[in-house]
């Protein structure tokens, strides 16, 4: 079995190097061939979020870097382990960098997987997955929110077989490897648990003074983050309420606005995290920021209330679910007090960007949401259920949203002349 190790952890992971040691050990010893990429040893950018690897290129990454490597090796693979800290639940921001990129070797076309909205396959074979992640303490609410993600990336990558391995420093490391591997041998997954549910918040209904968004787009003012962030903090400022943007892909790559945003939001009370969702998660820089805050708060005694804002391609809104509980377990490790979330299926095809505002009517459940949500984070309350039902409602039948969404990348092919090249297997055919 040809296997790709993808090692996701920070330098002087000791836990990491343990990890690999083992596997290669016993991937050995099943004469398995291996090979093992440290991530944060590689050129990985950041997904760009434009698509290009659909439409422009399809099935290459526009950004010519390490990424293009990793996922032709990936579709040339029959296991690719994931080896990561479990980081709010999630991965670790060099592992999330090397995920996000996938997306090139799916297809931009949706497909109804188990009764709900993905993409389509790009290959007609991928790899099995076992995904290994490790924590300092034990914590069932964080593992669930791990394990849920594996199997939530699983669906959408298409792995005919997932595993999710946490390591248990208990028991003996080789012992557990074993049990993963000749699980995903048999070609069996591990059983799937319920995401856990929100927390109950208990909000101090104190009045907001100041509020910071925190904007998670690489397409910045453009995007549709910043379309319902801003529209909220434009809400919030009506009532009275000093507001500031922060653009996360602009600001935490360097250490001087870093430290700027720091005291931006430790004057803050309230923070607001507005975001696409990639491969079942926030992306990549988010990620690394919310990584460098949760570092930073545990320096600083400021209290904040946290909120979360996440909007995905996918018609249904609970694709975002596993991101949202991310957010939240960010917010208990911050000791930030959640006042919940919002979530927008079809942000991509409903808002584009475009402000609010322009919308007309089509954008009256957003805006409606938006103003209630508005309402109670300025009184200091937790966001009410009736303006996350609002966002979360389809303004389209999902057949039509997919009928049109596979003309419409058709259509921004059509540019580039590549419309009748769409599904093409660039990796399968370099391996050839």
């Amino acid at each position: 079995m040809k296997t790709l190790i993808l090692d996701g952890s920070h330098a002087n992971d000791l836990t990491a190097e343990q990890v690999t040691s083992a596997l290669q050990a016993e991937l050995a010893a099943r004469n398995w061939t291996s090979e093992t990429i440290v991530l944060r040893e590689q050129k990985i950018g950041n997904c760009a979020g434009d698509f290009f690897c659909w439409i422009r290129k399809p099935g290459v990454c526009n950004t010519n870097d390490d990424n293009r490597i990793i996922a032709e090796k990936i579709v040339q693979s029959d296991l690719v382990i994931y080896l990561t800290p479990v980081t709010f639940g999630g991965y670790s921001s060099e592992l999330k960098r090397a995920v996000d990129h996938q997306i090139q070797n799916i297809s931009p076309f949706f497909a109804t997987v188990g009764g709900e909205t993905h993409h389509q396959k790009r290959y007609s074979k991928y790899p099995s997955v076992i995904t290994v992640g490790w924590a300092d303490q034990p914590n069932a609410q964080v593992e669930a929110v791990f394990r849920h993600l594996v199997h939530r990336n699983a669906i959408n990558m298409y792995s005919p077989a997932s595993v999710c391995g946490l390591v248990n420093r208990e028991a003996k490391l080789e012992d557990q490897l074993n049990e993963w591997l000749d699980q995903v041998a048999g070609g069996t997954s591990m059983p799937v648990l319920d995401l856990p549910s929100p927390k109950l918040i208990h909000a101090d209904s104190i009045p907001v003074r100041r509020a910071v968004l925190l904007v998670g787009s690489p397409r910045t003012r453009k995007s549709t983050s910043a379309s319902l962030g801003g529209y909220l903090m434009n809400q919030l400022a009506a009532r009275g309420i000093e507001t500031e943007t922060i653009q996360i892909y602009t600001t935490f790559n360097s250490a001087e606005r870093t430290c700027l945003a720091f005291e931006k939001l430790d004057q803050a009370d309230l923070v607001v995290l507005a975001f696409p969702l990639y491969v079942d998660s926030p992306p990549a820089p988010v990620i690394a920021a919310l990584e460098k805050i949760a570092v930073h708060r545990s320096n600083v005694k400021t209290s904040q209330r946290f909120v979360a804002v996440a909007n995905c391609g996918f018609p249904e809104a609970h694709h975002n679910d596993t991101a949202l509980a991310i957010c939240e377990e960010f917010a208990a490790q911050s000791d930030m007090t959640w006042l919940g979330s919002l979530s927008l299926g079809a942000g991509e095809g409903m808002v584009h960007g475009k402000p609010l505002n322009e919308l007309g009517g089509q954008g009256a459940p957003f805006r409606k949401s938006l103003d209630l949500a508005a309402a109670a984070l300025a009184d200091g309350k937790s966001i009410p259920q009736q303006a996350r039902d609002l966002l979360a409602k389809p303004l389209i039948p999902i057949w039509m949203y997919k009928l049109f969404g596979g003309m419409g990348w058709k259509q921004s092919a059509k540019k580039y002349r590549m419309q009748k090249s769409l599904r093409q297997q660039p990796y399968l055919e370099i391996g050839e």
